[in-house]
C-alpha cells in the first residue's frame, strides 16, 4: 500500500504540493483508522520521548531523587531553549552533581528568538543545555547515576540504551527494525507506524503495575506544562493548551507527530514522507479535529491548517487543505 495524500497547499485556483504520508489511529485491540500503509517502517524521531523516558519514571530513578512534574515534561520535550528551560535543565543537572560536559547531546544556538539573540549579542557560544534534547539527557544521565553505569550513555550497548529498547519494543510491540543515531547522538530504534501508534494507545490506557503508572506519570507531566514541551509558536505546545489536557502531542524530527487520547483510549501517529514540518502540523492538527478535541473554528486550527497563506505584503496567496478522504 502506498502512502496517502494528506495535505494540499492551493494556489490561484490550482493544487500546486501535496503531502503524502501514512496515518495509524489504533486502541488498544489494534488499528481503529488508517490511512497510507500502517505497516511503513520509519524513525520515530523525537516523538518517542516519552518512551525514552520509561526507564527513567518505572526504575524509580526519578522518584530517588525527587523529579517532578516539570521535569518529567522536559524528558519528554524537545524545547526551545528559552531560560525558561535552560535554567530548569541546569538546576536539575546541579543537584545531581553534574556539569554541562556530563551531557552527551552536542550544542546548537537555541530556537527561542531572546535567547538566541543574547548569545548572539554577548559572542557567547551556546551549551549543551542548549540543546533541544537536553531534558531527555538529564533523564538518561538521571538513570545512569541510579544504576551505577558508566558516562558514555549513549552507546547504544549502555544498560541506560538497552533498558530504552526493552521498553521501546514492549509498548511498540515489535522488535526494532534497526536503529540510527538520533541528532542528539542518542540511538533511536526504528518500528512501524502502526507500532508507535500502538505505544500511544497504551499510554492513553495504561495498566496497572510500574508501566501503566509510568506512563500515566509522563502524560499528565507533559498535559500539565507544554510550555516545556516544546514553547512560545511551537504547534506541540500551542496544540495542547487549546486541548487543555484533553491529549497530548509531540512532534519527532522529519514529520512525525504523534498524540495520546485518553478519553477515546486512543493512540495516533503518522509520518509525512516528504519530511516536511508543515504537512505534518497541518496533518496532526486535521486529527485532532477529527476526533473532536478540537473545534474547527479554534483560531490553533487556523495557525496549522485552515488559515489563507499571505505573502510579504499581507495578500492572501493560498491555502492548505486536506486532502479528499483524509480524514474522512
Amino acid at each position: 500500500m502506498t502512502a496517502a495524500r494528506l495535505i494540499e497547499l492551493w494556489r490561484g485556483g490550482l493544487r500546486e504540493s501535496s503531502h503524502l504520508g501514512h496515518v495509524v489511529i489504533s486502541d488498544a485491540d489494534g488499528v481503529v483508522e488508517a490511512w497510507g500503509n500502517p505497516g511503513t517502517v520509519i524513525f520515530p524521531r523525537s516523538s518517542c520521548k516519552m518512551i525514552q523516558a520509561l526507564p527513567l519514571v518505572e526504575s524509580g530513578a526519578a522518584d530517588a531523587v525527587g523529579l517532578g512534574p516539570e521535569h518529567l515534561a522536559l524528558a519528554c520535550g524537545s524545547h526551545n531553549g528559552a531560560r525558561s528551560h535552560v535554567d530548569r535543565v541546569e538546576a536539575w543537572l546541579s543537584g545531581l552533581g553534574f556539569e554541562d560536559e556530563d551531557l552527551r547531546c552536542g550544542a546548537h544556538m537555541p530556537r527561542d528568538p531572546q535567547e538566541y539573540r543574547r548569545l548572539l549579542c554577548s559572542d557567547a557560544s551556546p551549551c549543551q543545555v542548549h540543546n533541544n534534547c537536553s531534558g531527555k539527557h538529564a533523564g538518561f544521565l538521571t538513570l545512569k547515576r541510579h544504576i551505577n553505569a558508566g558516562p558514555e550513555y549513549v552507546e547504544l550497548d549502555h544498560p541506560v540504551q538497552r533498558a530504552v529498547r526493552r521498553a521501546f519494543e514492549e509498548v511498540t510491540g515489535e522488535t526494532a527494525a534497526g536503529w540510527g543515531l538520533d541528532g542528539c547522538s542518542a540511538p533511536n530504534f526504528a518500528c512501524t507506524v502502526e507500532g508507535l501508534a500502538r505505544a500511544m494507545a497504551g499510554f492513553a490506557r495504561p495498566r496497572s503495575g510500574k508501566r501503566g503508572a509510568a506512563q500515566r506519570r509522563l502524560f499528565e507531566a507533559m498535559a500539565a506544562h507544554p510550555d516545556l514541551v516544546a514553547g512560545e509558536g511551537r504547534a506541540c505546545t500551542d496544540l495542547m493548551r487549546a486541548m487543555r489536557g484533553r491529549a497530548v502531542v509531540k512532534t519527532g524530527a522529519e514529520a512525525v507527530f504523534v498524540a495520546i487520547v485518553p478519553e477515546r483510549g486512543l493512540g495516533v501517529a503518522l509520518k509525512v514522507s516528504d519530511g516536511g514540518t508543515r504537512g505534518a502540523e497541518a496533518a496532526i492538527t486535521a486529527l485532532m479535529v477529527h476526533l473532536g478535541l478540537l473545534s474547527a473554528e479554534d483560531p490553533v486550527v487556523a495557525k496549522y491548517l485552515t488559515g489563507p497563506i499571505r505573502n510579504w505584503r499581507g495578500f492572501e496567496t493560498g491555502e492548505m487543505r486536506c486532502a479528499s478522504g483524509f480524514p474522512n
